[in-house]
């Protein structure tokens, strides 16, 4: 069902501009039409105020919005990415910034965020705010984000869009990643971003 919701919330997404490269440059869908990241200010897991576009000091940025609360997309993803992190060689790598959003900020207080990340990547970079701030944010990224169902134990899932951003100095979302891309295919093309 969830993966369902996914296709049903990206399918907007395919239809206003987003193909493959027809050269096959990059496995990620190329954005035709693409999205630039707001300057609305967050807060990091130190508490210390973070832009999307000021605060991402590498030349490509990773962008994934999820919550850790979640228990299947977002834990696969971040390991995912943490792969293709270590796939990279370390000039690339260096050039690289993974930041992951929370969609949950009622749960996700920096210090969650960080214990959470660090099982993938210490240097992951993890975002907090307000939730209508954070939603403004997403939606602005072609992310779309909502409060899910209330589970049987009491908790609550969060509905949110699964790709994967990639920003570029420019502040300018190029390329984007749907669930399932593979370590390989982030490292692939990300080399392509970089080069």
């Amino acid at each position: 069902m969830r993966r369902l919701l996914a296709v049903l919330l990206l399918a907007p997404l395919a239809l206003v501009g987003c193909a493959r490269s027809s050269a096959s440059e990059f496995t990620g869908a190329v954005l035709h039409q693409q999205y630039h990241a707001p300057a609305t200010m967050l807060t990091d897991t130190e508490g210390k105020p973070f832009s999307l576009a000021s605060s991402t000091d590498k030349r490509l940025t990773l962008i994934f919005f999820g919550y850790t609360h979640c228990p299947d997309e977002c834990p696969t993803t971040m390991a995912t990415l943490a792969s293709a992190m270590l796939q990279l060689d370390a000039a690339d790598r260096a050039n690289v910034q993974v930041v992951f959003v929370t969609t949950d900020p009622a749960r996700d207080t920096g210090p969650v965020i960080r214990q959470w990340l660090d099982h993938f990547d210490p240097s992951f970079v993890g975002v907090t705010g307000p939730l209508p701030r954070i939603k403004r944010v997403a939606e602005t990224m072609g992310v779309p984000v909502s409060q899910g169902r209330r589970l049987p134990s009491g908790g609550y899932d969060v509905t949110h869009g699964t790709q994967v951003l990639a920003l570029d100095g420019t502040n300018t979302v190029p390329v984007v990643w749907t669930l399932g891309a593979t370590a390989p295919e982030f490292a692939h093309d990300i080399h392509q971003l970089l080069s």
